[in-house]
């Protein structure tokens, strides 16, 4: 019998964009002999609809125009296990889902938010639970349990954005003295796809940094400069994880930011990477001891910088990685023999493994 999928996307994010691509993809490739899907898109605003919309509607944003769109929200209730849909005499439809694929990327999403409210409501989901998805999004928090494990990282500081005003010479004096000075980047502590993200190379540079940053979230993280490979590694699993062949991205840009990662499309991939199989293998096995030490589940992709072609140092966990027609996340996998429909597959079978 199919199992009923439904397939979350957009929300309340700076990464809205980025979840329609990935939803997208995600739509095209699960199986139709093997389940029945829904699409559930939620608006910047937050609300939510049923649509009928294709992939290509989905990717272009004009989903939000569909006539077919029905209200829908997700209920707390495990007794629906699935969607409620008002209905114009006031009464409401229940349809029940077997899983959800919340392909939302960023705030509102990623955070362990949308977790959370899928696990009141007994359903089974692709991905992390609420609190390592909440963990993982923090670069502090993860930052601090990663540096407690002994696990290699670039030297950081974090502090509230409302108090950079009143600190602005202590960060300053605390970049010189901790991180080695300048280059920097400067991070909001809750956003992916490097929203914003600078590349601080002096001084002057830094307070538009710090606003750029604090307008993401309230607090900020700013990390030493890594000179080094940036690699990727695609981790699947939930208590016996398995890692990938590792990627490696030759960014276009000054950074892999936000552009070169989804618009551009003209970073370079390698896969695998330009590293000895030693190195490599010391990636991989980084990158499952982190994932079991944050509590991952699902899937993860960890990023690393590679230093000097030996030194390994752990940039981040994503726990919704991008799925769309360039992502690294599928991307290692299928050259690893699983293609995105298979993939997904496991995805959802280790959500009911769960």
């Amino acid at each position: 019998m199919k199992q009923t999928v439904a397939v979350l996307f957009g929300g309340c994010s700076s990464e809205h964009e980025i979840s329609r691509l990935s939803a997208a993809t995600i739509l095209r490739n699960l199986s139709p002999e093997a389940y029945d899907t829904m699409a559930v898109g939620i608006t910047k605003s937050g609300r939510w609809f049923l649509t009928p919309a294709s992939p290509e509607s989905i990717e272009n944003g004009s989903w939000e125009n569909d006539p077919g769109n029905r209200q829908a929200f997700l209920s707390p209730d495990r007794g629906v296990h699935g969607l409620v849909l008002p209905q114009e005499s006031g009464a409401a439809a229940c349809v029940r889902v077997d899983v959800v694929i919340p392909a939302l990327h960023g705030k509102n999403g990623e955070d362990g938010t949308v977790q959370g409210l899928l696990q009141l409501a007994g359903i089974p989901y692709v991905g992390c639970a609420a609190l390592a998805s909440a963990v993982c999004m923090d670069k502090a928090v993860s930052h601090t349990l990663l540096s407690a494990a002994g696990i290699g990282q670039a030297k950081y500081l974090w502090f509230y954005a409302s108090d950079y005003e009143s600190q602005a010479d202590q960060v300053r004096e605390r970049i010189a003295s901790e991180l080695g000075g300048y280059p920097v980047f400067v991070k909001p502590a809750n956003a992916g796809s490097s929203v914003g993200v600078s590349k601080v190379t002096r001084a002057e540079e830094l307070d538009g940094a710090v606003a750029k940053a604090a307008h993401e979230d309230w607090r900020v993280v700013i990390e030493e400069f890594i000179d080094g490979q940036e690699v990727e590694c695609a981790v699947l699993g939930n208590e016996k994880p398995e890692a990938a062949l590792v990627g490696e991205i030759g960014a276009s840009a000054e950074f892999y930011d936000y552009d070169d990662k989804y618009i551009s499309g003209t970073s370079q991939l390698f896969i695998p990477a330009r590293l000895s199989p030693e190195t490599a293998e010391e990636v991989r096995r980084t990158a499952c001891r982190a994932y079991r030490l944050l509590g991952c589940e699902g899937l993860a992709r960890v990023d690393f910088f590679v230093r000097g072609g030996s030194e390994v140092i752990l940039n981040e966990l994503n726990t919704l990685p991008g799925f769309t027609s360039i992502s690294m996340y599928p991307k290692l996998w299928e050259a690893c023999g699983l293609p995105c429909t298979a993939l997904l597959d496991r995805l959802i079978a280790l959500a009911m493994e769960r």
